[in-house]
């Protein structure tokens, strides 16, 4: 994925401002002081401020991620780890968050540049019709469920 990104970059770049998490001895200090573009290994408590700035994200499935997603109606392009790498969770959360229309998504095998070049321009440019699926969810309160939940298990009915 990291590789994928970076060689779009260029085609990128006159549209966007990327901030590109990699992980830990992913950087490329080819890329340091390129214009509109900043990597990072890992991103501790900055990482709210750098979801607020995001219009759109690009990322793997797991989880955490997609629950953050969601919760900040932040579109997004899941690119789930295969099942050679994974579990398989994260391409069931993948496709449950594509089938109710939050994202957009490219599988490992279906990755190339150039679908990713036009998979991200297509989410930016409809991203409000995921904002509008996602503030129609069901799942992003969570506090409210659980205690609806646990009231009911108390009161019996």
């Amino acid at each position: 994925m990291n590789h994928a990104i970076r060689e779009i970059l260029p085609q990128l770049l006159p549209d966007f401002q990327v901030i590109h998490l990699c992980g830990k001895d992913k950087l490329d200090p080819s890329l340091n002081g390129t214009t509109g573009y900043v990597q990072f290994e890992y991103i501790k408590k900055e990482l709210a401020d750098l979801f607020a700035l995001a219009d759109v994200v690009v990322s793997r499935a797991g989880a955490n991620a997609i629950c953050e997603l969601l919760e900040l109606r932040k579109p997004a392009l899941l690119i789930p780890l295969g099942s050679n790498a994974s579990r398989g969770d994260q391409i069931l959360n993948a496709e449950s968050f594509r089938s109710q229309g939050f994202c957009e998504v490219l599988t490992e095998d279906d990755l190339t540049s150039q679908r990713l070049l036009d998979t991200i321009h297509d989410l930016y440019d409809h991203r409000d019709a995921y904002i509008q699926a996602m503030e129609k969810s069901q799942l992003s309160n969570a506090i409210e469920t659980i205690t609806s939940l646990i009231e009911t298990c108390v009161s019996g009915s």
